[in-house]
């Protein structure tokens, strides 16, 4: 059964930064997109970023390009989001998910995490 487990996510003032970890167990990654999304009290849930387990590549949303890196480690079957010079609108549960589709749209994605809440203060 495949499972998703995010962690690093906590408090951290504006300007700081967080290291987030999908953990993914019970099946086999490379033919996935490793997604992350991000839905903050009010609003729907939208695209942050996603790497192509196989080749690594990477895309991200506009609003944290040059700010959150996607990275992941073969041998620990884990996805790391890097975020940078963190905003208070970056203030939302993170969710990490699969997707065999394309990965922009949440609909496509087949498994997901339980969510790891990250809090910017200003």
């Amino acid at each position: 059964q495949v499972q998703l487990v995010e962690s690093g996510g906590g408090l951290v003032q504006a300007g700081g930064s967080l290291r987030l970890s999908c953990a993914a167990s019970g099946g086999t990654f490379s033919p996935y997109y490793m997604g992350w999304f991000r839905q903050a009290p009010g609003k729907e849930r939208e695209f942050v970023a996603a790497l192509k387990w196989s080749a690594g590549s990477t895309l991200y949303a506009d609003s944290v390009k040059g700010r959150f890196t996607l990275s992941r480690d073969n041998a620990k079957n884990t996805v790391y989001l890097q975020m940078n010079s963190l905003k208070s609108e970056d203030t939302a549960v993170y969710y990490c998910a699969a997707a065999r589709g394309w990965p922009l749209r949440a609909s496509n994605y087949d498994y997901w995490g339980q969510g790891t809440q990250v809090t910017v203060s200003s």
